[in-house]
């Protein structure tokens, strides 16, 4: 797998005319958590991360949300590209908007996934994934609240397998740094494009405050999919392809 400023990523695509697309995976995660049809997304090009100490990029990840930005502005560069589209899930969208906010020269766009202008996290994951005693019941409670009642049993089991692979302390730091995580009084200063998707069951980041994220940027639009989770993407990729394809104009190949 090719990587760039200790980042490891995938490619596919090319010859668009469109800005790429940058895909930031969440908490915990790797560009594993975006499915095939979104990180390889027809008509567009897509590079998918693996954030520092996440998936096959080595280290311990980063102990905030500005630092894991600086890191993928560093990545871009070694790569460069000049202009992109930023598509961030959870913590992914947390860095894709700090990087909307204090790099906007090179971000085209947002889409949000899960997001919020703040991201408190729960005491008890934070204890959890702090003790590795309990990092074992603690990841069955992220599974828990991540997704819809509804969700299918096969996209819960192969979460489980992953969750635990960037380990206790890459997943504790990473909710530390959402913990505090808040541009909140910053976002009127943001002048690029939006789009937010939530899940209408979302348990970990409400629609309630998603919506709060968006009616605080100008001009940003709203998806809400109904019946999905915190994972939206996983459990109802086609919705995400949909309003991404909308909101970049790009046609179903």
């Amino acid at each position: 797998m090719p990587t760039a400023a200790g980042m490891a990523y995938e490619e596919h695509g090319g010859g668009s005319r469109t800005p790429p697309l940058v895909f930031l995976h969440g908490a915990g995660g790797s560009r594993l958590h975006w499915p095939p049809t979104l990180r390889r997304l027809a008509g567009s090009r897509c590079l998918a991360v693996d954030l520092p100490g996440h998936g096959e990029s080595p280290g311990e990840g980063e102990d905030s949300v500005a630092a894991y930005a600086a890191r993928v502005d560093d990545w871009r560069r070694a790569l460069g590209v000049e202009r992109a589209w930023l598509v961030g899930h959870s913590m992914g969208s947390a860095i894709a908007l700090t990087a909307g906010l204090d790099t906007p020269a090179w971000v085209s766009g947002l889409v949000l996934l899960g997001a919020a202008a703040r991201m408190p996290v729960n005491p008890s994951l934070l204890d959890g994934t702090g003790d590795p005693a309990r990092f074992g019941d603690t990841v069955e409670l992220i599974l828990r609240w991540s997704f819809a009642a509804g969700a299918s049993p096969r996209l819960v089991e192969l979460a489980r397998r992953r969750m635990p692979a960037a380990g206790p302390t890459v997943l504790h730091r990473d909710l530390l740094a959402c913990s505090v995580f808040d541009v909140q009084s910053r976002l009127v200063d943001l002048r690029l494009p939006a789009l937010i998707v939530s899940g209408s069951e979302d348990r970990m980041v409400s629609p309630a405050r998603s919506e709060e994220l968006a009616r605080a940027i100008e001009g940003a639009t709203t998806v809400v999919v109904g019946g999905a989770g915190h994972m939206v993407m996983q459990e109802r990729p086609g919705d995400v392809e949909s309003a991404l394809r909308q909101v970049l104009s790009l046609k179903v190949a």
